[in-house]
């Protein structure tokens, strides 16, 4: 599929803006209502090598599971994630944020969606209108949370609790 681009302005700082991007466990909170059972697929949820695993609600996909990971984060400019879905993870994904000064003390934050399948039954889930009217949402969203603290949905947790003894595991 060819990228799908969105943008929209922030009233914080692209330090602030891309803090709050570069924790993978925050993206539920704008993405909730389009995705869904978010976990992620490490302690770590900052960063490098940081990586989630979620749902895609869209009518008809009988494969929706979605993994992605951190593979480049240029902190404050730029996050990258890639990942694969779909059949047999056989559908590749990247999703990039771009975040750039705006103004006085403002940030112009750009998501691009792209998916590549590997066969042409994959392309019948490319569906660029469907994405770009919910990426659309989801950078309202960011606005809306870093400026008002509102529009909140829930964090990402790690599957099955905590892994490490000091973090309150009946396992010692």
């Amino acid at each position: 599929m060819d990228p799908v681009t969105q943008s929209a302005h922030v009233s914080r700082t692209p330090s602030e803006v891309f803090d709050y991007l570069a924790d993978v466990a925050n993206h539920p909170e704008f993405l909730d209502h389009f995705t869904s059972e978010w976990h992620l697929t490490r302690e770590d949820t900052y960063g490098l090598g940081a990586g989630v695993r979620y749902a895609i609600k869209m009518r008809g996909n009988r494969f929706p599971w979605v993994d992605q990971t951190v593979i480049e984060c240029d902190a404050p400019r730029r996050l990258v994630l890639a990942g694969r879905g779909g059949k047999f993870n056989r559908i590749r994904t990247l999703t990039v944020y771009e975040v750039e000064p705006s103004g006085s003390n403002g940030s112009r934050v750009t998501v691009t969606f792209e998916t590549e399948g590997k066969y042409p039954s994959d392309r019948l889930f490319d569906r660029r209108g469907y994405y770009k009217r919910r990426l659309g949402k989801a950078l309202r969203r960011v606005s809306s949370i870093l400026e008002d603290d509102h529009d909140r949905g829930t964090r990402a947790s790690i599957a099955g609790g905590a892994r490490k003894p000091a973090t309150g595991t009946p396992l010692r």
